[in-house]
């Protein structure tokens, strides 16, 4: 079975990350979402609603799974022998790091990274962006899945 993993902190996931995970879970049998739990950094989202929300908009894909993981993104590939990690670019400056990311996971486990060139409509997205413009009142609706633009609204209000 080929299998690959898309990690991230998706706080909140994006119509930018769907679309990286939709083509992946075209390419290969079976994706992990790997949503990456950093103690030292308080998100919009807990890891349980992360995973609840992928977990809604994916499920129309049918091979997608949808895990927490904290430590190195190489032994959640070890323990669920994932050789190939799934990232998208979405502008050279992305490169840099990601490439060093590629082949210190490579150095330390041979896991391969594929790059996946994101979709020019969503080439300036990121989490970060849209909790900021949600915050200000800003319509982000074409950004996420219906599904996030109702957490998110919930949650702002809340806070």
């Amino acid at each position: 079975m080929r299998r690959a993993v898309c990690p991230g902190s998706f706080d909140p996931i994006t119509n930018g990350h769907l679309d990286i995970i939709a083509r992946a879970s075209r390419l290969y049998d079976e994706v992990y979402v790997a949503v990456m739990i950093n103690q030292s950094k308080k998100g919009l989202f807990e890891i349980e609603e992360r995973i609840d929300l992928i977990r809604r908009v994916t499920a129309e894909y049918g091979n997608v799974r949808v895990e927490a993981f904290h430590g190195l993104l190489v032994d959640f590939c070890k323990q669920r022998e994932i050789p190939a990690i799934v990232k998208g670019l979405r502008a050279v400056s992305d490169f840099d790091y990601e490439l060093q990311m590629a082949q210190m996971n490579n150095g330390l486990s041979g896991v391969e990274t594929l790059f996946v060139p994101t979709n020019p409509t969503y080439s300036f997205l990121s989490s970060s962006l849209v909790k900021e413009v949600a915050a200000w009142g800003g319509d982000v609706s074409h950004l996420v899945p219906p599904e996030v633009l109702t957490a998110l609204a919930e949650r702002l209000r809340r806070d």
